[in-house]
């Protein structure tokens, strides 16, 4: 679940998954805005002050505002599903859930105001590369327009 694309991702599955299938809904946090805070407040501010390193402020507001997403997300679902937080590298922690799975329901992550393969962020490439399930790629809103597809190579 992504801020912002994630509707989208509850949409498909309701629309796709069987009444009976088991569902995760998966969030993952990334390392890289608390542990910038903790290398700045170490390198930077805080000598011999830990209790004032923000990083671990940004850790605790992470965790609050993905229970909150999941929570919003398995209310829109309609129904029973698991919910599950991770924190590490986004994109290998998505596909190391996704052993096991009979399908991985993902949104498009980069540009998604043409169609093209710029529409896949590199996280979203890498989970759909390394997938060992099958995925659904769904657009979090409309998809552009055939014309947007960018003109062949010379």
């Amino acid at each position: 679940m992504v801020e912002g694309t994630w509707p989208a991702c509850v949409d498909a599955v309701r629309t796709h998954a069987p009444p009976d299938s088991e569902v995760v809904l998966l969030h993952v946090s990334g390392p890289d805005v608390p542990g910038v805070a903790h290398g700045a407040f170490a390198g930077l501010l805080g000598r011999g002050r830990p209790e004032r390193d923000p990083g671990g402020l940004l850790e605790r507001l992470g965790g609050t505002s993905a229970a909150g997403l999941l929570d919003a997300a398995a209310d829109r679902l309609g129904r029973d599903c698991a919910v599950e937080e991770r924190a590490g590298r986004v994109e290998r922690e998505v596909v190391t859930a996704a052993e096991g799975a009979d399908l991985l329901v993902l949104a498009r992550d980069g540009d998604r105001t043409r169609l093209g393969p710029h529409s896949l962020g590199p996280a979203a490439r890498f989970a759909v590369d390394h997938a060992p399930c099958p995925v659904l790629l769904v657009w979090p809103e409309p998809a552009p327009p055939l014309g947007t597809i960018p003109p062949p190579p010379h």
